[in-house]
């Protein structure tokens, strides 16, 4: 077995991006294994191409049982662009993802503000560090009502926000975290952000942080 630590990534019908994640993952220290979506446990993209809502269909899927209850003892969980919208549709996350307020598809690098430091996913960065990630989306605006919003921001759940309007999202908010902190959702895409080759390696600094949670979970765990 490698002492590598194990993350699941959960591939849905119509998935992109997939073995992207898994690779660069791999690139910082995890061993990513995929997880089918009808499977009901987890071991040790674009789903269903969003025919219906973003993330609608995924999250009801057998498998969501199992991350429900993953989630649930503390182990860490990050959603990725649809994923992010999946974890909000699963309400595993607060908020909704809506359609861009231009109704159209973006894809460009973003720049981001790291709002919250000691979140689990952030820890290797620092407060008000700027990180450059892409985005590619179609419905990725952040909306909550003002109460939640204001709530979330005081209570530190805005981790990561856009540094100018990319898409309408209510505050510029490009990442939120449950309130445990364990469960993150976030619309721009590390995992095209871990080589300078491909114009920034920042992404991997949120995926080093999600394999050093998953890490010292299984310590836990054990």
């Amino acid at each position: 077995m490698s002492d590598r630590p194990l993350v699941a990534v959960v591939v849905f019908p119509g998935s992109n991006d997939d073995r992207d994640a898994a690779w660069a993952l791999g690139s910082v220290g995890a061993e990513p294994t995929f997880v089918w979506h009808e499977e009901t446990s987890l071991p040790g993209g674009f789903s269903y191409g969003d025919y219906l809502r973003t993330g609608a269909i995924a999250s009801v899927a057998p498998v969501m049982s199992a991350v429900r209850e993953f989630a649930s003892v503390g182990g860490p969980v990050l959603g990725i662009c649809n994923g992010f919208q999946v974890l909000c549709e699963a309400r595993l996350l607060p908020g909704v993802l809506r359609p861009n307020r231009q109704l159209e598809f973006v894809c460009a690098d973003a720049s981001l503000l790291v709002e919250v430091a000691d979140s689990l996913f952030l820890r290797r960065c620092t407060i008000g560090q700027e990180l450059v990630i892409p985005v590619k989306h179609g419905e990725g605006a952040w909306y909550a009502d003002e109460g939640t919003f204001v709530q979330l921001a005081a209570r530190g759940q805005i981790v990561l926000r856009y540094t100018a309007d990319v898409n309408g999202a209510m505050g510029n908010v490009a990442g939120v975290v449950n309130e445990a902190g364990n469960v993150m959702g976030l619309m721009p895409h590390p995992e095209h952000a871990v080589d300078p080759l491909l114009g920034s390696a920042d992404g991997g600094l949120l995926l080093a942080a999600l394999v050093d949670a998953a890490a010292a979970h299984r310590l836990v765990a054990a």
